[in-house]
């Protein structure tokens, strides 16, 4: 006999849908920021309601699959081709993706995020200098336990018609990926082999670059 939703539990997967619904039409890309936003839609001030971050990814994947497959798929491709490309041009840093691109709950709104492995961020400007692509140098906080966050250099440039978010650690950094946002564990990390089969493309051409 199928156990009955409680009214909390009705709750958290409204506001969980409030927050993927919120993520996909206005590209909130910050859990924390989406599910607040849910709340105070709904009106919820308790915070004991809110749901976690696998409720509203598990809620995103679910919107994704109701409302415009079809348009989500074809975006998805599109982005994970843009990103093939960006690898391709830095295949002489090791270049990771990461992220909801990965995961598959990627929005028309999300940035194509890679994590890069340099002596110093330095080497992928002057590689992007030459090949004449502006960017922008920036930084990103990440975890590697749940108390500590370190500061990463990070530079942001366009492939195609979509913002890729270059995340540069130093070469030993590829054996331990940072925390998750989602689950708090390690992040996947898919090489230019891995995202060519999801796209059905050659991964000799993945990595050649």
């Amino acid at each position: 006999m199928a156990r009955r939703s409680s009214r909390p539990d009705l709750l958290r997967q409204a506001l969980a849908r409030e927050a993927a619904r919120l993520m996909i039409e206005h590209g909130i890309e910050d859990y924390g920021l989406a599910k607040r936003k849910a709340a105070s839609r709904l009106g919820v001030a308790d915070r004991a309601a809110l749901p976690n971050n696998l409720e509203i990814e598990a809620a995103l994947a679910e919107h994704q699959r109701l409302f415009g497959p079809a348009e989500h798929e074809q975006e998805l491709e599109a982005m994970r081709r843009a990103a093939l490309e960006a690898m391709r041009l830095l295949c002489g840093f090791q270049p990771r993706l990461v992220g909801p691109l990965l995961a598959g709950t990627a929005t028309a709104h999300s940035v194509i995020t890679l994590h890069l492995f340099a002596d110093t961020p330095e080497r992928v400007a002057v590689l992007l200098l030459d090949r004449g692509i502006p960017y922008e140098v920036a930084e990103r906080r990440l975890r590697y336990q749940r108390d500590t966050v370190e500061t990463c250099p990070a530079i942001r440039f366009t492939a195609g018609d979509y913002e890729v978010d270059a995340v540069i650690f130093p070469p030993e950094g590829i054996r331990q990926a940072p925390l998750g946002p989602v689950d708090g564990r390690p992040m996947r990390r898919a090489t230019p082999e891995e995202l060519a089969a999801l796209v059905g493309g050659p991964p000799s051409q993945a990595a050649a670059g």
